[in-house]
């Protein structure tokens, strides 16, 4: 009896731990470049004495979902989009290099350039710096020009070039923050490939109906688990009742 309520109890923390992901996902479906995680049930055979024929469902999280998403158009001059594969180098809560997809580019108030997450945007040299300007453009390669406060529009100055990668993908892991990273602090080189559409987003890869269909099949499953639990607990009292009697 005990050993049936182990593993509903082992198969409802386990799917509360796939829904969490599932939810994540579905918090995150207007976030700008979201990438979404994946997760999958697999059978494990619990280790130690007893039989071998016991076996736990674990959730695993087996990566990120690098699909493009949609891309819309905004008209804002500092809203960028990835054409195709690559991504920007931002730098990390840690200090190290990461990559995102996420191109709604702020400048803050020390004239760095970062993206909506308050991420530094790296370039050629380090966090992209932006000058007072009247005006702002950034090209399909990451150059960064500006016109200069009191100059004509015909007067444009390259400020510094955005950093956009295209390293394997397969390589990528998603760090706490959201970012993606390589792993052993490794960074990527600057891809000449990579192209960006200015005044456009990439919006979050979150399939929606997938993700909504997903949560009611996990809640319908932990409801199943809840409910061995106390079906064990009830023959466990009827058979305590039996005993009495004889």
């Amino acid at each position: 009896m005990d050993k049936m309520i182990y593993l509903a109890m082992t198969g409802a923390k386990q799917t509360e731990f796939a829904q969490a992901i599932n939810s994540n996902n579905l918090a995150n479906v207007s976030t700008t470049g979201f990438r979404a995680d994946l997760h999958a049930f697999s059978s494990v055979p619990i280790e130690g004495a007893g039989a071998d024929s016991r076996v736990n469902a674990v959730v695993e999280s087996y990566g990120t979902d690098l699909t493009t998403g949609p891309i819309a158009s905004t008209g804002r001059e500092l809203d960028v989009a990835i054409q195709g594969n690559g991504f920007i180098a931002v730098q990390g809560e840690g200090g190290q290099e990461a990559y995102s997809r996420a191109g709604d580019l702020r400048i803050d108030a020390g004239g760095l350039l970062t993206n909506g997450a308050g991420h530094l945007v790296i370039g050629e040299g380090g966090p992209v710096a932006v000058p007072p300007h009247s005006s702002i453009l950034i090209g399909t390669d990451g150059t960064i020009s500006v016109q200069p406060i009191g100059q004509g529009p015909e007067t444009l100055a390259i400020v510094d070039r955005i950093k956009l990668v295209d390293p394997d993908p397969r390589q990528l892991a998603k760090g706490a923050d959201g970012l993606l990273y390589l792993p052993n602090g490794e960074t990527a080189d600057a891809s000449a490939s990579a192209r960006l559409t200015s005044g456009a987003l990439e919006q979050s890869n979150v399939n929606i109906a997938r993700t909504l269909v997903n949560m009611i099949e996990l809640s319908r499953q932990y409801e199943m688990q809840i409910n061995v639990i106390k079906t064990s607990k009830e023959d466990a009292d009827a058979a305590a009742q039996l005993m009495r009697m004889g």
